[in-house]
């Protein structure tokens, strides 16, 4: 409806960006809410306890985190370069820009932000993102991109990794981003296993499972690099720019989060061996609660429990009495016989 000299005085204006990835939002809120919520009980616990329970929240909520984020992480294999590019395929115009490229488990996502950002009296800020996780068509989504009329280096990175290029970057990451994404989650179910078994009285088999969960996650991190090094590097060129790409912050993160599981869980072993009674007050399980239960280091703890039968336990021995008792027990027990007159 036209008003005021047949203007629109409303128009929608440019859409809020957020500042980061929304999945990667919601799995952080949930953790650090987990985290501020022990963090209120800890004054409820006593001693040096506190210290070491809170110890273990914060690294077992850190771990947890990581093998989630990382999931749906967008920056495995990152690029960032400037340089002078054409902008659309209509015009002959270039600009100055920052082309950035984070490939993911799930998809792409390219970046294009001109250097100043209002150029050719538009406004160059773009975010695009191309997934190929089950479900999705990214070629339908390049055909959209093309349809939607996207700048040159945007749509020219997004053909690279389409099925039909000739790069095979489609495939070859695609592959590593199935597979790895498959092994994280083994890793965070292997975490979930540790953090009910570490509650439990079976702290060895806890640190098993705490050391296979960084055992998968370095395995993803193997099978994606051999699977996104079997052909050579596709070259990005853009404008009077090559564009490379490395590992990013997903990757080492990953990397640093499974060496630190891989060790907990061999340090969890030793302890286990060399000093296990240390190891169950550090988790807060007493040991000798019960008299008539033993438990064997070899054994594994409480999970397999030996009773001592009646005919094996020691004897319980008399309380000493007085003399005088004894005597008047001892005549009790062997009465005297009265002597009879020849």
């Amino acid at each position: 409806m036209a008003a005021f000299g047949h203007t629109f005085p409303f128009y929608a204006g440019p859409k809020p960006t957020f500042p980061m990835d929304t999945t990667l939002a919601v799995i952080i809120t949930i953790f650090l809410t987990a985290l501020v919520t022990f963090i209120i009980i800890l004054p409820g616990i006593r001693g040096k306890m506190r210290l070491f329970w809170l110890l273990r929240v914060v690294t077992s909520l850190f771990i947890g985190a990581v093998i989630l984020a990382v999931n749906f992480s967008s920056e495995w294999s990152v690029g960032l370069v400037s340089t002078n590019t054409s902008y659309k395929a209509s015009s002959s115009q270039w600009i100055s820009a920052d082309v950035g490229l984070q490939i993911g488990l799930r998809g792409v996502n390219i970046t294009l932000t001109g250097t100043p950002v209002q150029q050719l009296h538009e406004t160059i800020n773009y975010n695009e993102e191309f997934t190929w996780q089950l479900g999705e068509n990214y070629a339908e989504e390049y055909a959209r991109a093309l349809e939607k009329g996207l700048p040159d280096p945007v749509l020219y990175l997004a053909e690279k990794f389409t099925p039909n290029s000739p790069c095979g970057l489609h495939g070859q990451y695609r592959l590593a981003g199935h597979y790895t994404s498959a092994i994280l989650w083994v890793a965070f179910l292997c975490w979930l296993l540790a953090n009910v078994m570490l509650s439990m009285p079976v702290l060895v088999y806890g640190g098993h499972m705490l050391l296979a969960t960084g055992i998968f996650q370095l395995l993803g991190l193997l099978f994606f690099s051999m699977a996104t090094s079997l052909t050579p590097p596709c070259p990005l060129r853009l404008g009077t720019a090559t564009l490379p790409t490395h590992r990013g912050p997903a990757f080492w993160i990953t990397l640093t989060t499974g060496l630190l599981c891989v060790l907990l869980g061999l340090a969890m072993g030793v302890a286990h061996r060399m000093h296990p009674h240390r190891l169950k007050v550090f988790f807060n399980h007493s040991v000798g609660e019960n008299p008539g239960l033993e438990w064997n280091p070899e054994e594994g703890g409480l999970l397999s429990p030996s009773y001592q039968s009646t005919a094996e336990s020691p004897e319980p021995q008399d309380i000493p009495l007085s003399e005088a008792s004894s005597k008047g027990c001892c005549e009790e027990e062997h009465p005297s016989v009265p002597d009879h007159a020849l």
